[in-house]
C-alpha cells in the first residue's frame, strides 16, 4: 500500500483527497520510483481544482515532476536503487505524477541525478528550475554571455518572485550577469536582491501595452514567464541582436506586437519547451543545474509542504501568493 493524492470527478466537479492505493492500481511503465519528493506549482493547481481540462482521466494522481528512488526495473538504464528525477512528458496530466509515494513510469522519461545532488534539491530545482535553465541555455546558444551580451546592459527577467524566476535570478546572478527582476511584490524586493538582482523592475512598468512598436533599447536578454502584454511591452525594448526566451504564459498567449522588433532589431523570440525537451538537452540542463545555481541559496526559495497539505494549496498557488518553490514531502 503506499499514499498518493487521487482526484476523483463526480457530475463534473473535481475533487482531491489523500488515499491508500494497492500497488496494482499503478499505471503502466518499466521502471517503479519510491518517490521522495515532489513540487506543486500553478499547472498543478489549475489540475487539482479542475480547471482548463489538464486532466481528461479520472481517477487521477496529480504532481507534474518528481525526485527519488528506483524501486523495480525492466528498463536497461536503471536498476534498483539508482537516485533519478522526472519533469515533462505529460506526467501528472495524462499519466499519474508525483503526488504519490510510488510512481511507474516510462525509463526513457527518466533522468539519473547529478552526482551529489539529492532528491529534494532536485525538487527545489523542479520543473520550474529546469525550464529557467532551458531558458539560460537559449540565451547562451543565440550569442549571450556576461561579457559580450547583445547591445549590453542588463539581462531581465520577468515574474521574478515565481519558481521559474527566483532560479533564473539566482543562475545568471552566478554566471556573471547583471539582473532586472521584475515583480508586482514590494514584499519580495529583499528575497530577490538575496538571490542576485541588481535591479528591481515594477510589474506595472511593463504591464501595459507598449506605446510604441520600438523604444529605447534596454535589455541585453530576458526570461519571460509572464506572456501576453508585459512580452509585447519587452519585445520593444530589446537591444539590437538580443533574444528573450518565452516560458509560461500567466498573462496570456496573445501577443499584440509587430514585426519591427524582429526585422529592425534582429529580435529572437525563442520558445522553451520543457515537456518535450530532448533527452540529450534534459541531462545537459540537470548537469548544468548541479553545477551553475548557486546552492546556498536555494534554501531561501523553498518551502516545504507535506503530501496531506496539498488539497488545501491550490487557492494559494492560484492566486499568486506562493513565492519561490514549494517542495513537497510526500513521505510526511
Amino acid at each position: 500500500m503506499f499514499k498518493a493524492v487521487v482526484l476523483e470527478e463526480t457530475d463534473g466537479k473535481v475533487s482531491a483527497g489523500v488515499q491508500e492505493l494497492e500497488e496494482s492500481r499503478l499505471p503502466e511503465g518499466d521502471v517503479t520510483v519510491a518517490v521522495d519528493y515532489s513540487t506543486i506549482n500553478y499547472k498543478d493547481g489549475m489540475i487539482l481544482k479542475g480547471i482548463g481540462r489538464l486532466v481528461r482521466s479520472y481517477p487521477h494522481v496529480p504532481g507534474i515532476d518528481f525526485a527519488g528512488t528506483v524501486e523495480a526495473s525492466e528498463h536497461a538504464g536503471f536498476k534498483p536503487g539508482d537516485k533519478v528525477v522526472l519533469t515533462g512528458w505529460r506526467v501528472g496530466e495524462m499519466h499519474w505524477g508525483g503526488f504519490s509515494q510510488k510512481a511507474r513510469v516510462k525509463g526513457d522519461w527518466l533522468v539519473p541525478l547529478p552526482p551529489g545532488f539529492e532528491a529534494r534539491q532536485a525538487m527545489a530545482v523542479g520543473t520550474a528550475g529546469f525550464t529557467a535553465m532551458l531558458a539560460v541555455m537559449a540565451l547562451e546558444d543565440h550569442g549571450l554571455t556576461p561579457d559580450t551580451s547583445a547591445g549590453g546592459g542588463e539581462v531581465l527577467v520577468t515574474g521574478a518572485a515565481g519558481g521559474v524566476g527566483s532560479v533564473a535570478t539566482a543562475i545568471l546572478a552566478k554566471l556573471g550577469y547583471q539582473v532586472a527582476a521584475s515583480t508586482g511584490r514590494v514584499e519580495t524586493h529583499d528575497y530577490l536582491k538575496g538571490l542576485g538582482a541588481t535591479t528591481l523592475v515594477a510589474r506595472d512598468e511593463l504591464a501595459e501595452a507598449p506605446s510604441r512598436p520600438l523604444d529605447k533599447e534596454r535589455w541585453a536578454g530576458c526570461i519571460d514567464s509572464v506572456g501576453g502584454t508585459t512580452l509585447a511591452h519587452v519585445l520593444t525594448q530589446m537591444a539590437y541582436g538580443s533574444s528573450v526566451a518565452a516560458v509560461g504564459l500567466a498573462g496570456g498567449n496573445d501577443l499584440n506586437s509587430t514585426v519591427l522588433p524582429f526585422l529592425l532589431r534582429g529580435v529572437n523570440l525563442l520558445g522553451i519547451d520543457s515537456v518535450m525537451c530532448p533527452q540529450d538537452r534534459r541531462r545537459a540542463a540537470w548537469d548544468r543545474v548541479a553545477s551553475d545555481l548557486p546552492m546556498e541559496k536555494l534554501d531561501a526559495m523553498v518551502q516545504e509542504v507535506a503530501l496531506g497539505d496539498l488539497p488545501g494549496m491550490a487557492d494559494t498557488i492560484l492566486k499568486g501568493q506562493v513565492r519561490g518553490r514549494t517542495v513537497v514531502n510526500v513521505n510526511a
